[in-house]
């Protein structure tokens, strides 16, 4: 029996390429069907099926900007922004495994530095290593391996 777990439940809405890269681009600022097909070079019919993906679920937000003829943009909505962190870490990971030499994106934080995105512990502020934490069920039952 398959082991229940919200990361599975997570990708049936989010695990596939051109739904990732029109989220990136919305988060990014692009809001618009034309604009996401051009920075995501996915195709017009895929784009669509994506979009309306995430519309459906929750993620973006269609509303029109112009009525003759009718046309709308995506906003992310509060789903969709906090995935913004997952974006960021999943890159960091392309950064170091992925692409060889220096990143193609480099993002700077509000202080001014390079951005480096990592998870921490929200308790103590100590990043989170492999090990160094335990899945438990509610009620502090460990969960089985």
């Amino acid at each position: 029996m398959a082991r229940t777990c919200s990361i599975a439940d997570a990708l049936e809405v989010i695990g596939e390429r051109w739904t990732l890269l029109a989220l990136r681009e919305v988060l990014l600022g692009c809001r618009r069907f034309d604009q996401i097909v051009q920075q995501t070079g996915a195709s017009r019919d895929i784009l669509a099926t994506r979009l309306r993906k995430l519309v459906d679920a929750g993620l973006l937000e269609r509303r029109q900007y112009e009525q003759h003829p009718p046309r709308y943009e995506y906003h992310p909505t509060e789903a969709a922004k906090s995935l913004h962190t997952v974006l960021l870490t999943l890159m960091e990971w392309g950064d170091r495994h992925i692409n060889p030499g220096p990143p193609p994106t480099v993002w700077e934080h509000s202080c001014g530095e390079v951005l480096h995105a990592q998870v921490v512990c929200d308790h103590c502020r100590q990043p989170v290593e492999l090990g160094e934490s335990r899945a438990v069920r509610l009620g502090g039952q460990p969960v089985e391996r």
